[in-house]
């Protein structure tokens, strides 16, 4: 046996399949090498493996936590058998679908050892042998090309370079078709895979022999980097900075570039912009005709749009300056009646400034409310909606998420409903129902969490309201922006064009709590009061510095499965959060997971291959409206049929059902992202912040991860850490040009 990282070669027999995940081929695996007496455990990415089929396989040795010793596949090669036994077992295998014994006797005696060769190369020779028909040899063939072609898919990826762990999605994209199309068209995968495509296209045609300077190579490439903009959160790039990287990055010379970025903008894919200034902040130019040619536009700079984002921005400009431009009618209520009727209806008595914002705010037509926490928005909400009650306004309360929403509905005690189920998404074809044909029926609409609205979701908001409508959006402004590109709240705030209404005082009860205290701070650009230690009474706020990483992982498992439990009375799964900046590294998500799952949940998997137990606290990735569960949703999986391959998940006493197919929609949930804590809440809170983090380490990350905490937020890290993430406020700065066209700038 090999040494640990050093490549090994073995041919032998597949004995046994213990696990295969048809989404991605992963497959775990009994492996009996030629000689050997025993069979060896081999892991990695392979279509469709059949025990009985002999392989060739490049890996290296790893050793796994709980399964010891096993061979992580690098390359495999199908050795198919030459001999009338080996291709009698093969057969019997059950490598074709449908072939009974009776008819592999008779093709073996037909065809010997050929038969697997006239199956390949020439099916309609089988109709020779008695008892095969034409409808019996087209499924043979089809039933081999089939269970081949995910094999040519990977050896032609494997011949390439390109990871194999790529091979399910461009198989579920292209089918049988996907090496033809690789090879003949490689730059189409950079438009169908946005992300991963440009990188897995550029590979393979470069090792064909393609051009650096090829004109589908570099249109492919910029193409790539507005997407990697828009990942990012920027809605455009500047056309400096798009020229200096596709010469950096992909070796290709400014003037091939902008002759490939006038092609695409003549081919409606982006949109150019000139921007006044070229020496300022590339968010604060002046635009010009996006249709002008860059020699008229010489000496300015230009902002560079994918056409949807494009459209997205200005469509939303257009739209909120059509709310603006239709008179308000005043409502029928005076103060004294709001007052009266919000003591009688919510038994609230409004602080001075809460109740002057509920006297101007129905008095525009698009309005916006924002604040720290402790301030009372979710009060202003509330009162709101007494008062669209009482007046009997159609009343809408929604949330960018389903956690959003549902918390909302909590504590407004009002129905409140996903945006993207308001406005009638459809995933399969990827867009909305409502929009001004069909608008929402709506008078009043109240949308919590906007900071978390991106522009995509804000246009198509936007057009689905009516004009003569009122829409509100509450937000903390301070929070992290939305996952989506832009920075809607911020810019709308920012443009002055949008009556805001900054809600400033912090409430007498939650003045005396340190997590809203140290929020404040941490929102303002101070550290927070660090002064009380966990060694003196019960308070809601700690830091415990730790310098080295694995120390931190250490205290972070004593702190959830023992200390805060017993001292606060807290369940270890369902009130224990923790919150990272990152997924990767010692302190990432992916490790804290690991750990956290053996000192909560110290069982045995129930399979091989097989990530979660019964009772694993787990998060959903993505929105599914059939099952009702949306992305970053947070249940306990009850139970596992490893017989069935299904798992259900409890999410608030409600029980969904998970095929194998749908488990890449399932992830651990010991610890998240702060990304992923947007819009929850959890009695507790644990951070972990160290240097090791730094390229997440924003104010606005740990004033969001500290707002999560309702009881109890612990900090653990380095002060240094700490500090750098108060200090960098930078983040902000996302390349969008909406707070101008509002200005009336564009």
């Amino acid at each position: 046996m090999n040494a640990s990282g050093s490549l090994t070669a073995l041919e032998g027999c597949l004995d046994r399949v213990t696990f295969y995940n048809p989404e991605n081929h992963y497959t775990i695996a009994k492996f009996r090498p030629r000689g050997a007496q025993s069979a060896i455990t081999v892991v990695g990415f392979m279509p469709e493996p059949t025990a009985g089929e002999f392989l060739k396989l490049d890996g290296t040795w790893e050793t796994h936590a709980r399964y010891g010793q096993q061979l992580k596949i690098i390359r495999f090669e199908v050795l198919l058998p030459a001999t009338i036994d080996g291709i009698r077992k093969y057969l019997k295998s059950g490598v074709i679908k449908g072939l009974g014994a009776k008819t592999i006797s008779r093709l073996i005696r037909h065809f010997g050892d050929q038969t697997l060769v006239v199956i390949e190369s020439a099916p309609e020779k089988l109709m020779d042998v008695k008892g095969i028909g034409k409808a019996i040899a087209k499924q043979i063939s089809e039933s081999w090309k089939s269970h081949h072609a995910v094999r040519c898919l990977m050896i032609f990826l494997q011949n390439h370079g390109i990871s194999l762990a790529y091979s399910g999605r461009i198989f579920k994209q292209y089918g049988a078709a996907a090496v033809d199309i690789l090879k003949d068209h490689p730059f189409r995968i950079a438009c169908d895979m946005p992300g991963i495509g440009f990188y897995i296209a550029d590979r393979i045609a470069r090792h064909q022999g393609a051009l650096s300077d090829d004109p589908l190579r570099i249109r492919a490439c910029i193409l790539y980097l507005l997407e990697q903009a828009a990942s990012d959160g920027h809605m455009f790039m500047t056309g400096h900075e798009t020229l200096r990287k596709c010469a950096r990055l992909f070796d290709i010379d400014a003037e091939s570039a902008s002759a490939a970025m006038l092609a695409l903008s003549d081919e409606g894919l982006v949109v150019r912009e000139a921007m006044h200034d070229p020496g300022s902040d590339p968010g604060s130019g002046q635009g010009g005709d996006p249709d002008s040619s860059s020699d008229s536009n010489e000496g300015c700079e230009q902002a560079l749009y994918l056409s949807s984002l494009y459209r997205a921005e200005t469509g939303i400009a257009l739209r909120l300056k059509a709310f603006l431009s239709v008179p308000v009618k005043p409502p029928d209520i005076d103060q004294e009646q709001m007052t009266r009727e919000i003591l009688a209806r919510l038994a609230i008595q409004l602080s001075s400034e809460q109740q002057a914002v509920l006297e101007e705010i129905l008095l525009h037509h698009i309005a916006i409310i924002t604040g720290g926490p402790g301030t009372g928005k979710t009060t202003l909400i509330r009162s709101i909606a007494a008062i669209c009650d009482r007046l009997r306004q159609k009343t809408i309360l929604s949330a960018p998420t389903g956690r959003a929403a549902r918390r909302l509905s909590e504590v407004a005690r009002k129905k409140a409903a996903t945006l993207h189920k308001l406005l009638g998404y459809n995933l399969e074809q990827n867009d909305f129902e409502k929009d001004e044909d069909d608008p929402l029926d709506v008078d009043v609409m109240i949308v919590d969490e906007a900071s978390m609205v991106d522009s995509q979701l804000m246009f198509h908001l936007l057009k689905a309201v009516p004009v003569t409508a009122t829409l509100i959006l509450v937000g903390d402004v301070f929070q992290l922006p939305s996952v989506g590109p832009g920075n809607i709240l911020s810019d709308l705030i920012r443009s002055g064009a949008i009556r805001t209404f900054e809600l400033k005082e912090i409430f007498r009860q939650a003045e005396k709590s340190p997590i809203i205290v140290n929020a404040h701070r941490v929102r303002q650009g101070k550290l927070p009061d660090l002064e009380k230690g966990p060694s003196e009474a019960l308070s809601e706020f700690y830091f415990i510095e730790q310098y080295q990483p694995e120390t931190v992982v250490k205290t972070i498992v004593e702190l959830c499965s023992r200390k805060i439990p017993e001292r606060f009375g807290l369940d270890p799964v369902r009130d224990i959060q923790v919150l990272s900046p990152m997924h990767k590294g010692t302190v990432g998500t992916i490790q804290l997971n690991q750990v956290l799952q053996e000192a909560l949940n110290p069982q045995s998997s129930p399979g091989a291959g097989i990530q979660f137990r019964p009772a694993d606290k787990v998060m959903h990735l993505k929105n599914n409206y059939a099952k009702e569960v949306f992305n970053g949703d947070i249940g306990v999986i009850s139970e596992i049929d490893m017989g069935k391959r299904r798992l259900s998940v409890n999410y608030d006493e409600r029980l969904v059902d998970y095929e194998s197919e749908e488990l890449e929609d399932l992830i651990l949930a010991y610890a998240i992202s702060v990304h992923k804590s947007q819009g929850s809440e959890y009695p507790a809170v644990v951070i972990p912040l160290m240097p090791q983090h730094h390229p997440l380490l924003q104010r606005n990350l740990l004033y969001t991860a500290i707002t999560r905490g309702k009881k109890l937020v612990i900090i653990v890290g380095t002060r240094q850490a700490l500090d750098t993430a108060v200090k960098n406020d930078k983040p902000g700065n996302r390349l969008s040009l909406l707070d101008q066209r509002l200005k009336g700038e564009i």
